[in-house]
């Protein structure tokens, strides 16, 4: 299981932690700061098959707790998930996080926020990151993205929080897949600033990143007797597809944005090869209202 866990803290600093871990096994977080106020991490090194850092806000029938003020920085991180990641349990609201100066290294995705239980996420800032992001096979969540944010309701009783105010700023380095941004109805994501960032695009040797990945889903809850798959992973549908993979409308873009209001881009360099490979989109960025 998760190997740091810190649930309910209030004013903690973890300085010079180091983690390595198994790269094949799931359920292998490096820190997961649930429903925690007032933390740093910084100098830490992470390398994990499951999230790398990971701040979240977990189900109590006592009470729903906050994640806020947040600062995680001067960290290495290695992950087959998401290096910094917020989410995806989200039932109480995320706010005032700060990731800075880190490096992520031979990761799966780089940065990515996952709203799905209702609470909302607002006041984030991804800065001066760098990041090496390869693609995965399709059981994996996600595939090379260096960037992701993902607002998608799994329980209907608990429709999933906004996701606004985020700041991603000189981000560079290498990835395989897309920038993803995607709500499920408009405004469900709000006021994203992408600044000052280069990044060097590859194609990358399974095609997986073709696909933009909305998982966890409804699905992934608790999947029918029968269906090949895991619990909270990845279910099979019966066409043979994983259920919450999407091919995205065009080909591979540089960045993918649907329902999304507020969305800055400035001075943002995608590099993509020339010419560009089999079911990448002509486009570098794809806007879908």
């Amino acid at each position: 299981m998760w190997t740091i866990h810190l649930v309910r803290c209030r004013n903690i600093a973890v300085h010079g932690v180091r983690v390595s871990n198994n790269r094949q096994l799931p359920n292998t977080d490096g820190i997961v700061i649930d429903s925690c106020s007032d933390v740093t991490i910084a100098g830490a090194v992470i390398r994990t098959a499951d999230d790398g850092i990971c701040l979240k806000t977990s189900f109590s029938e006592k009470e729903i707790g906050r994640c806020e003020r947040i600062t995680v920085s001067d960290s290495v991180i290695e992950s087959k998930s998401c290096a910094l990641k917020i989410g995806t349990e989200s039932f109480g609201d995320i706010t005032e996080v700060s990731f800075l100066r880190c490096r992520i290294e031979n990761s799966n995705r780089g940065l990515g926020i996952f709203s799905r239980d209702g609470g909302k996420v607002e006041n984030v800032v991804f800065r001066d990151i760098e990041v090496d992001c390869s693609e995965t096979p399709d059981g994996f969540w996600g595939s090379g993205e260096p960037f992701t944010i993902t607002k998608l309701t799994r329980r209907p009783e608990r429709p999933a929080g906004t996701v606004c105010k985020v700041l991603v700023e000189n981000i560079s380095g290498r990835c395989q897949g897309a920038v993803n941004l995607f709500a499920e109805e408009p405004g469900g994501i709000d006021n994203v600033v992408l600044r000052a960032s280069t990044l060097r695009m590859e194609e990358g040797p399974l095609g997986t990143a073709r696909q933009y990945d909305l998982r966890p889903t409804n699905a992934d809850l608790a999947p029918p007797k029968g269906t090949e798959g895991r619990g909270n992973a990845w279910v099979r549908a019966e066409d043979g597809n994983i259920v919450g993979l999407f091919a995205y409308p065009g080909g591979l873009p540089g960045v993918f944005a649907q329902n999304v209001t507020g969305l800055e881009i400035e001075n943002v360099t995608i590099d993509r090869p020339r010419p560009l490979p089999a079911g990448w989109n002509s486009a570098t960025i794809t806007l879908v209202p």
